[in-house]
């Protein structure tokens, strides 16, 4: 195809590259590509032999051929001319400068020439922008517009949803609702009420709050331990040592003990600790081929012969001495010593009280399986044996640490033991406790008290609002047991009878009891549920005691070994007759 019929067909080339229309017209092709002084370059698009001439190009564009060269050019003389073929570089080149109509662009290019790099750039990417953002009320307008002319003031358009404000009707301000004020009035009146009655029912309350009058109360024992041991405990000291072995009915795992290893003063204090058996008469001892005596066991004393409704009588009873005061240890039958020594120290021989006030201020021992108690039993057994004639637990609580999963070392628990036989205990009605939240009470003194009268009785720690059990003498202790006719104890069947049937509201806790402060080791009576906390012994184990013994090396690591932390310390106890 020649040169002229190209210019004819001007697209039928295989490619144009255009010149640049923003050139001025009198610059030359020379200066916008110079020649590089390679005549013999190869064109990279065809072979060597090629001799293909390619028609001229559009207007405004260039053909390359790849057979010609490119010689030095003059500037075209009218844009309507097309210059012959020339060569440079084996590319022929076909100038066309005629004007070729354009549209112009939507994008601003309103000159009929082709956009510039940038522009298309432009043009590529508003292809992906959104539209231009619309007014969405007659009242909004362009951001440009508003920049431009400031805000645009119009009259609003009137709402169809509201009614004219003159036309609306507000009867309340031409005539006022009578009842208004009476809902006013009706209003303070009730709060004020409310305010009344409040203070009512707390002076109510406070004086509805069963005290003694401290008018009414003399003073029986006031014991701050300033003196020593010997003193203390001596024929005319105000505590009296209670000395066994037999578990004192319990099942417990100490013996408790006259020596001053176990009960002593110091600094102001009463310490009652216990100590390990196997530090006195070796550790084999304790499992086979011992026999230990306490020649100073006192159950005679503190375990006399009692007729229901009689005094106490001192007769001896052989075989009950023998077991409270002696042990074997044979390893066939499983008997051991017990384990563990401790104390048991009570005012039955110098204090007691009818009615009255205790006061004790200790801090608890720690360790697991130890049991400390703070508790009174009666001077005679009136009503019958325990727990016909009563019992009054001030304080008792567990030596396990505050993870134990039935009550810790942070609980004390207060109760009431009675009942109307001897195997029989109501104690489940009458009991409650005191927590402390964050720490325990073997961290610190508290006081225990004991506030009781024929109307009621209340046992709290540190203040009456941290009361563990208050119990009004409401009626009779029968009534409130609300004991079945017939029980049977194994197979034979009882009828069940009103010890108390002659008394008060307060009986069997209307007679004179005395104070005990004893520290127990483990025990078979409950107060240690099975499978709780890794308890080593079942409670109707035959061997009960035996494997307590065996876990010594775990429950003793919890004691401490200062002294102190398994201690049950008392700082003073003082008791008040109501005269």
């Amino acid at each position: 195809m020649s040169p002229a019929d190209a210019s004819q067909n001007p697209k039928s080339g295989p490619f144009f590259l255009g010149e640049d229309p923003f050139k001025s017209s009198g610059s030359s092709p020379s200066d916008s590509r110079p020649s590089s002084g390679v005549d013999s370059m190869a064109n990279p698009f065809q072979g060597s032999d090629s001799g293909v001439e390619y028609p001229p190009s559009p207007p405004h564009h260039r053909r390359y051929d790849s057979t010609a060269s490119i010689p030095n050019r003059s500037k075209p003389s009218s844009a309507s001319t097309v210059s012959e073929p020339v060569s440079r570089q084996n590319i022929t080149i076909v100038d066309r400068t005629d004007a070729v109509p354009r549209s112009p662009s939507y994008y601003g290019n309103g000159h009929g020439l082709r956009p510039s790099r940038a522009s298309s750039a432009i043009r590529l990417r508003e292809s992906f922008a959104p539209p231009p953002s619309r007014p969405m009320t007659t009242f909004s307008t362009a951001p440009s517009v508003v920049n431009s002319l400031g805000p645009i003031k119009g009259k609003r358009i009137k709402s169809t949803l509201l009614e004219d404000t003159s036309k609306l009707e507000k009867p309340w301000l031409k005539e006022k609702d009578p009842y208004a004020r009476v809902a006013y009035l009706l209003t303070y009146a009730v709060a004020f009420l409310g305010v009344i009655a409040s203070a009512v029912k707390c002076y109510l309350g406070y004086k509805g709050v069963l005290v003694i009058n401290p008018a009414n109360l003399c003073m029986v024992l006031d014991e701050e331990f300033n003196s020593d041991t010997n003193t203390v405990f001596g024929s005319g000291g105000n505590w009296f040592r209670e000395v066994e072995l037999g578990g004192y009915g319990n099942g417990e795992f100490e013996m408790t003990t006259a020596s001053d290893n176990n009960s002593y003063v110091s600094n102001g204090y009463l310490y009652v600790t216990p100590t390990l058996t196997s530090d006195a008469i070796g550790m084999s001892n304790i499992f086979d081929g011992y026999t230990y005596n306490l020649t100073d066991c006192t159950y005679n004393l503190t375990n006399p012969e009692s007729i229901p409704g009689g005094t106490n009588s001192t007769a001896f009873n052989l075989s009950a001495y023998y077991q409270a005061c002696g042990a074997v240890s044979n390893s066939t039958a499983g008997t051991v010593i017990p384990p563990v020594q401790s104390a048991r120290i009570s005012t039955r021989y110098s204090a007691s009280i009818r009615y009255g006030r205790v006061e004790v201020r200790a801090k608890l021992p720690r360790g697991d399986w130890l049991w400390p108690a703070i508790w009174m039993l009666p001077v005679n057994n009136t009503y019958g044996p325990w727990p016909m004639s009563g019992e009054i637990d001030i304080m008792e609580s567990r030596g396990n640490g505050r993870d134990y999963p039935d009550q810790g070392i942070d609980y004390v628990r207060g109760s009431l033991n009675w009942g109307p036989l001897s195997f029989i205990n109501a104690v489940y009605k009458t009991f409650g406790w005191w927590t402390q939240r964050r720490t325990d009470y073997g961290e610190a003194f508290h006081t225990y008290a004991l506030e009781w009268t024929d109307q009621f009785i209340r046992i709290y720690v540190d203040s009456r609002l941290q009361y563990m059990l208050q119990l009004t003498f409401s009626e009779p202790f029968f009534s409130r047991g609300d004991f079945p006719a017939v029980v049977e104890n194994g197979t034979t069947p009882i009828v069940l009878e009103n010890p108390w049937v002659n008394g008060t509201n307060a009986t069997p806790f209307d007679q004179p009891f005395y104070l005990i402060l004893s520290l127990a080791a483990g025990g078979t009576n409950g107060w240690f549920p099975d499978n709780a906390g890794n308890k080593p012994w079942l409670d109707g184990s035959n061997t009960a005691m035996k494997d307590f013994a065996l876990a010594q090396n775990t429950w003793y690591q919890t004691w401490g070994s200062d002294g102190e932390s398994q201690s049950f310390i008392i700082d003073y106890v003082k008791m008040w007759q109501l005269c």
